[in-house]
């Protein structure tokens, strides 16, 4: 009864001092976010709550062939999956980490037997019918347990919690990268399809011109050197072909790798003409991004991390206590393991002091402290690039319109230019030289129209994730 008292009060004692924790609390470190993002048009709404990142990644283009490669792409991914992989065993570690604070309680048995040698020492001694044989038989329970009167193993177990939720951060940000690159890769595929039918438009067209010029080269209107001119735009545009589809197979085979499958064909949705900017995007406030932007807030919890191990590290100065017990059986004879007098109880608190380490636990504290400062820098780094991230999209964005809108029309010019030249030419008016440059301005011009109309949708994609958009609706 006494020893039971003892071993209770010892216990409340503990329970009582363990309220202290040493080191920091975790406190946000203080960054600069504007309140605008800086961009060098008004291609975002004026500023309030309301963000492009809100909106659903298949509500962004209405495009059912993008919203079911993306879903595809989250199921099968290899990157994701290893991204998941990784969140799980996280969240091992701290559950391991947790497992610490609770007191640990372990079953044991043992039986052993010895018999002592009668030859020798004892020979003669000892009379012959002494029994040298001895067997002990015991079981019971065993209890160990850490009492965290300082706090380390508290501050490990939020180091460890917030490791954890680092790791599910850092899957959001795979699931919102993987989003914008299935998007960006199958815009990509359509512009090349654009460009594709562009030149194989030319080639005809080239085709004609040819079949046009040789009649009249018969009819004597015409030179050898207007075939040779025709020529040469229809190879032109010939050799653009192979060109595309090589590009097209190899964007199809990124775009496979991204799904999680072998190189395939990939299907086809709306054309990439009836995919447009909205032309109002809005882009919400900077400060934000500091709870959307996974990066930002893996970063934010691995700085948790970090300070959570400067206490643990602070804590190794104090002493470390720990209560131990046993209650069980002990028996020579297996028949009397169950009795009352073969019963057995041992409870003890013990502690241990460091004395001298030679600046170990002193400089494993200044390496905590070095490392969390570490992952305050990169922590404000991360928000300073993600506010840079999105200004850049919003400048691509508008400038993209821009330059696409001025592209456009010059397109519109060069096509009637290459029109008019081709009646002059059939007139008479002109050489096929006229034509010829006619056709290959507006050739070219097409497909620089193509290639700016991928990359307005480009930025728009960029945008999204840079907001943090992506990742939300998975």
């Amino acid at each position: 009864m006494r020893l039971r008292i003892a071993a209770t009060g010892c216990v409340c004692f503990c329970l009582l001092l363990a309220s202290c924790t040493l080191g920091p609390n975790y406190k946000r470190p203080d960054v600069q976010v504007p309140t605008q993002y800086r961009s060098s048009g008004q291609v975002a709404v004026p500023a309030d709550q309301k963000s492009l990142a809100d909106v659903a990644w298949a509500d962004l283009f209405h495009d059912q062939t993008i919203t079911n490669l993306v879903q595809t792409a989250i199921h099968q991914s290899f990157d994701l999956q290893a991204a998941a992989e990784r969140v799980l065993e996280a969240r091992s570690q701290y559950g391991i980490a947790r497992s610490q604070l609770a007191p640990h309680l372990d079953a044991s048995a043992s039986f052993s037997a010895a018999r002592t040698s009668t030859i020798g020492a004892l020979d003669g001694i000892v009379p012959a019918s002494t029994n040298f044989t001895a067997s002990y038989t015991q079981a019971g329970l065993d209890l160990a347990w850490e009492v965290d009167l300082w706090g380390r193993l508290r501050r490990l177990d939020q180091a460890a919690r917030a490791e954890y939720l680092a790791q599910a951060d850092a899957r959001h940000a795979v699931v919102a990268s993987l989003v914008a690159n299935v998007m960006a890769t199958y815009l990509t595929l359509r512009e090349l399809d654009l460009e594709l039918e562009i030149a194989i438009k030319n080639e005809d067209t080239a085709q004609r011109g040819l079949k046009i010029t040789r009649l009249r080269k018969e009819r004597g209107i015409a030179t050898g050197l207007d075939i040779r001119q025709a020529e040469g735009f229809l190879y032109t545009a010939t050799s653009q072909i192979p060109a595309t589809k090589r590009a097209i197979i190899e964007t199809e085979n990124t775009l496979s790798i991204l799904l999680g499958q072998n190189p395939t064909s990939i299907p086809r949705g709306k054309p990439l003409l009836d995919l447009a900017v909205p032309p109002q995007i809005p882009a919400g406030i900077p400060s934000a991004l500091l709870e959307r932007r996974p990066d930002i807030v893996e970063a934010e919890q691995t700085l948790i991390a970090a300070n959570a191990q400067i206490g643990a590290a602070k804590a190794l100065f104090f002493p470390q206590i720990s209560l131990t017990g046993l209650l069980g059986l002990q028996s020579r004879q297996l028949t009397n393991l169950f009795t009352g007098n073969a019963r057995q109880q041992d409870i003890s608190l013990g502690t241990v002091l460091p004395i001298f380490n030679a600046g170990q636990l002193r400089n494993n504290l200044r390496l905590t402290e070095a490392q969390k400062q570490e992952m305050v820098a990169n922590y404000r780094k991360v928000i300073q690039m993600a506010l840079a991230e999105v200004s850049n999209a919003l400048t691509d964005v508008h400038e993209n319109r821009n330059q696409r809108e001025q592209q456009e029309l010059r397109v519109t010019a060069l096509l009637d230019t290459a029109r008019l030249a081709g009646l002059r030419y059939r007139g008479g008016l002109d050489s096929y030289l006229q034509v010829l440059d006619a056709e290959r301005s507006a050739f070219s011009g097409e497909i620089a129209l193509a290639q700016l109309r991928k990359n307005e949708l480009l930025s728009l994609v960029e945008l999204y994730r840079a907001l943090g958009g992506g990742w939300q609706n998975i």
